[in-house]
C-alpha cells in the first residue's frame, strides 16, 4: 500500500503512534462526580462495555490530569455519551472540569451530577481501578442507565463529527 509506514511505538515515535490510534473512531463521553467542593467533570473517549452480567463499563483517566485522583478515588460517578450537538459540553469539560454553569444537570440518588439530555448516561459505583501505563482503568458497576433519542458525537483523527443515519 502506498504511504504505508511501520514503526515500533516509543518516545521517539509518540506522534506517529497517536496518529495511528486516531484512526479508530470513538464516541465522546463526559464523566461527572460530586466532590466535597462541588461537581467536577472530565471528557473522555476511552469508554467501553466490559460485561452484561454483571453490568460493567470502563473508562480511562490520564495520570497527568489534575482531576485524575478525584475520579480514581470516586465511589460513585456518571458517564454520559454525548449527542452530536453537545460538542460544546465535551470541549468545555475537557478544559474546565469544575465549571458546570454551561450544563443542565441534576443530582441522582447517590448525590452525583447527571447531565440532562445526553445520548446515554450510566450511573455507576466503582468496581475496580487498575493502573495501566500512563492511565488508570476505572471499572464501574452500572446502577442505572438512561437513553435518549439522537445521534452520538464521534472523535477520529483529531476531529469531531457525527454519524449519518443509514
Amino acid at each position: 500500500m502506498s504511504g504505508e509506514t511501520t514503526f515500533v511505538p516509543g518516545p521517539e515515535t509518540e506522534a506517529e503512534y497517536r496518529r495511528a490510534l486516531g484512526c479508530f473512531g470513538t464516541g465522546v463521553t463526559v464523566v461527572t462526580h460530586m466532590t466535597e467542593n462541588g461537581p467536577i467533570a472530565m471528557t473522555a473517549n476511552s469508554f467501553a462495555s466490559v460485561s452484561l452480567d454483571p453490568p460493567l463499563v470502563l473508562w480511562c483517566a490520564a495520570y497527568r490530569s489534575r482531576r485524575h485522583a478525584l475520579f480514581a478515588q470516586a465511589r460513585h460517578y456518571a458517564i454520559h455519551v454525548m449527542r452530536d450537538d453537545q460538542l460544546h459540553l465535551a470541549r468545555h469539560f475537557a478544559r474546565k472540569g469544575h465549571d458546570f454553569s454551561v450544563a443542565d444537570w441534576t443530582t441522582n440518588a447517590e448525590g452525583q451530577p447527571v447531565l440532562s439530555d445526553s445520548l446515554a448516561s450510566f450511573e455507576c459505583v466503582r468496581d475496580a481501578v487498575h493502573p495501566a501505563g500512563d492511565h488508570s482503568i476505572i471499572v464501574g458497576h452500572v446502577l442505572r442507565c438512561t437513553v435518549h433519542p439522537g445521534s452520538g458525537l464521534l472523535f477520529k483523527r483529531g476531529q469531531y463529527g457525527g454519524f449519518s443515519d443509514l
